[in-house]
C-alpha cells in the first residue's frame, strides 16, 4: 500500500496524500487526520483503498470520520466511494492471472491480445479454469457485487470464471466443482485482493498444489482508480470553494 500511495502522489504533486491504515498498522486513520488538521488543511478527501463496500467502508470508516470531525469541526471531511469492480482492477486483475498463466511451463504465451477486439485469445494448451477468491462479507449486496468481478473478467477475457469467498459461500471448493463440471483442465486461484495478508496466506496453505495468481499490489492502474475516486469526491469541494 506504501507503493501504491507513492505512485499516487508522484502523479499528483499538486497533492498532500498521505497513507492511513483502519486496523493492525501504523499510522492509524485518527493519527493522519490529526496531523492534516494540525498542518493547517481546511478540506481532507478520504479515499476507502477498499474493494467492497462492506463493513469498514458503510460503518468502520464513517464512525471514525464522525469522531475526527467532533475533535476537528474546521476540517471538512469528504468520504470517497469505494474502489469496487472497476474495469479498469478487472484489467489489473487479468494481467496477474496471465502472467501466474505461463510460470513454470510452456515460454509460449497461454493467452495474446487479439488486435482487432483488444480482448484475450488463448492459445493452444490446457483449458484453465479460474477461481476469483475474495474476502466475503455479511452483506447480501456487498457479495453480490463482488460477484460480478468474475462476470466482468469472463466478459473481457472468454475465460470460465466463478468467484467464491474466504469467509462465506461459495467456497473455493464449491467454484473448483463448478469450473470442473465446464471442462477445466486446469484451475488457478486469482485473489480479488489489494495486497497478500492472512486470508490469501490461508488459500495458498489449502491449496498448495494449485496455482496462484498474485494480488493487484501496486498496479499503475490501481492508483489510476483511487485518483478517480478521489477526483469525483473532491468536485463539489471545488465548486463550492
Amino acid at each position: 500500500m506504501r507503493d501504491v500511495v507513492e505512485r499516487i502522489a508522484a502523479q499528483r504533486p499538486d497533492l498532500d496524500v498521505r497513507l492511513a491504515f483502519l486496523d493492525l498498522s501504523t499510522p492509524s486513520v485518527d493519527q493522519v487526520i490529526d496531523a492534516v488538521a494540525a498542518d493547517g488543511h481546511s478540506h481532507a478527501v478520504v479515499v476507502p483503498l477498499l474493494l467492497g463496500n462492506a463493513f469498514h467502508a458503510r460503518v468502520d470508516l464513517p464512525g471514525l470520520l464522525d469522531a475526527a470531525r467532533d475533535r476537528h469541526p474546521r476540517l471538512r471531511l469528504t468520504q470517497a466511494e469505494v474502489l469496487g469492480p472497476d474495469p479498469h482492477l478487472i484489467i489489473a486483475l487479468r494481467d496477474r492471472i496471465a502472467a501466474a498463466m505461463t510460470v513454470g511451463s510452456d515460454p509460449r504465451p497461454a493467452a495474446v491480445t487479439d488486435a482487432a477486439t483488444g480482448r484475450l485469445r488463448r492459445m493452444t494448451g490446457p483449458r484453465w479454469g479460474i477461481a476469483v477468491a475474495a474476502v466475503g462479507s455479511s452483506s447480501a449486496a456487498a457479495n453480490t457485487r463482488t460477484g460480478d468481478v468474475a462476470r466482468l473478467l469472463t466478459a473481457m477475457t472468454g475465460w470460465d470464471t466463478e468467484i467464491c469467498f474466504a469467509t462465506t459461500q461459495p467456497t473455493v471448493d464449491k467454484a473448483f466443482a463448478r469450473l470442473r463440471a465446464r471442462g477445466a483442465e486446469r484451475i488457478l486461484v486469482a485473489p480479488w485482493f489489494l495486497a497478500p495478508g492472512l486470508l490469501t496466506d490461508r488459500l495458498r496453505d489449502a491449496l498448495p498444489l494449485v496455482r496462484h495468481a498474485e494480488t493487484i499490489g501496486a498496479h499503475p492502474l490501481l492508483a489510476e482508480v483511487a485518483l478517480d475516486r478521489y477526483a469525483t469526491a473532491a468536485l463539489p469541494l471545488e465548486l463550492t470553494a
